[in-house]
């Protein structure tokens, strides 16, 4: 069975490349641009991981959206992918504060992202 990954960024390049790279390796791939979408589709779909931009109707938005998903599923594992850190000099890590696993700055390589996913998803079968 296809692991299920939901896209959430307001950029329709960023998402019709990561999800053409995702599906052509094996994963099922949902996207929204709107985070209000994003939360149904969550709640529809039941991914088994998320990618998130931080920053699209609010500047934090993404913060406040990974955080909603903690409290919708504390295991659900969560990838920022947004150019935020760079953009303002942040240097994120996982913490109580920010609700994500990982923190991939926007550009980034694809094996970069797909390493990622693997690990966060092999580490959640194995709990």
């Amino acid at each position: 069975m296809k692991k299920k990954i939901l896209i959430i960024d307001d950029d329709p390049d960023i998402i019709e490349a990561s999800r053409l790279f995702l599906e052509y390796n094996g994963f099922e791939v949902y996207t929204e641009t709107d985070p209000g979408e994003g939360v149904r589709s969550f709640i529809e779909n039941k991914p088994d991981l998320l990618i998130l931009d931080v920053i699209m109707n609010e500047p934090d938005e993404g913060f406040f959206l990974a955080k909603k998903f903690k409290k919708l599923d504390p295991d659900i594992p969560i990838i920022i992918y947004s150019s935020v850190s760079s953009a303002l000099g942040y240097d994120f890590g996982k913490n109580e504060i920010v609700s994500a696993d990982v923190f991939i700055d926007k550009p980034a390589e694809p094996s970069l992202l797909l390493d990622s996913i693997n690990r966060l998803l092999k580490k959640e079968s194995n709990e």
